[in-house]
């Protein structure tokens, strides 16, 4: 029997209102199931720690397991485009390296997915910057002594990294470039043997994280100059940051971002975020991201996609203009 008009206009109208109100539906029974939690990166690195300290407690929080799965390899491209082929429906989470998401569509010639179309940002539960530091046996005790001493040297001082398009090498090229210096890259094959090297005064200017940086900093084999964040870390209060000393250009903040593949409904995205948001503020939570040189921090959706469009450009200028290719 063929419906009628009246019968079609009906449901036309209830599966309009069905889709109205699913977005809430949604949010009112997430999570009915556990949620995966992608960090592409493997295990025990600081996106993975930090991702698990976030796990357990949106696990206790929303009373449904969170759980990490690490899918490590081209530099992050790998897990991130596992995420970005997930079902949109809040169940698979990507906590990722903000650097490495916005600089690996200009370091690696094709990546599984595109930063802006495939994902919806939730937050940035944490941020970090990069310390530069140096050997005790370089004489300057400033920037503005050490650019001098460097521009008087050209090709003489080095610096160390995790590997190519890692923080510490972007980081590092963004002062050369900016500053048109003679510097060196050595990259290594991880953060403790790059760490090493400047400890041991192989590769003297170190660009490395708090978490890295501040017990050498502390124990007098390195000595801290600056920190290329919009703010100075705690744990060295009389450090300035690289806009106070008057290097503006080579400020770079690192963060951990918290994306949904596209398409998420919006309540999901307003739930983690506020659940996340939550978790961070925890006196407990803060003391650990603090103890691995991070701050909390609670940016909206809306923030962290206008940070991810501002820092694409950003770094491929740095990848192009230094010519950077991946190993």
């Amino acid at each position: 029997m063929k419906p009628s008009r009246r019968t079609f206009l009906h449901l036309s109208a209830a599966a309009a209102a069905l889709r109205a109100v699913s977005p809430k539906a949604w949010a009112q029974g997430y999570p009915a199931r556990p949620v995966r939690v992608i960090v592409p990166f493997a295990a025990g690195g600081q996106a993975d720690v930090i991702a698990r300290l976030i796990a357990q407690r949106l696990s206790a929080q929303l009373a449904q397991q969170f759980y990490v799965e690490n899918a490590p390899g081209g530099g992050g491209t790998i897990g991130t485009g596992r995420a970005a082929q997930a079902s949109p429906d809040g169940y698979t989470i990507l906590v990722q390296d903000g650097i490495a998401f916005t600089a690996n569509p200009s370091l690696y010639v094709k990546v599984p997915y595109d930063a802006t179309r495939d994902f919806d940002p939730v937050t940035i539960p944490a941020t970090t910057m990069q310390v530069l530091a140096v050997h005790p046996s370089v004489e300057a005790r400033t920037v503005q002594e050490l650019v001098a001493l460097i521009k008087a040297n050209p090709g003489k001082y080095s610096y160390p990294s995790a590997g190519v398009g890692t923080g510490a090498h972007l980081t590092g090229e963004l002062f050369r470039k900016s500053l048109g210096l003679d510097l060196v890259h050595v990259p290594y094959n991880s953060g403790a043997q790059a760490i090493a090297a400047a400890v041991g005064g192989h590769t003297p200017i170190s660009f490395g994280s708090p978490a890295a940086t501040i017990p050498q900093v502390k124990d007098g084999n390195l000595r801290a100059l600056a920190v290329g964040g919009k703010k100075r870390v705690r744990e060295l209060p009389d450090i300035p940051t690289m806009r106070e000393v008057g290097y503006s250009d080579v400020e770079c903040d690192a963060w951990l971002v918290v994306l949904l593949p596209a398409g998420a409904p919006r309540d999901i995205i307003a739930l983690l975020h506020d659940e996340i948001a939550r978790a961070v503020a925890l006196p407990e939570v803060e003391a650990r991201l603090v103890a691995l040189g991070f701050e909390p921090a609670t940016a909206t959706a809306d923030e962290v996609a206008a940070l991810i469009k501002s820092e694409l450009p950003k770094w491929a200028g740095v990848i192009q203009t230094a010519g950077i290719k991946p190993n």
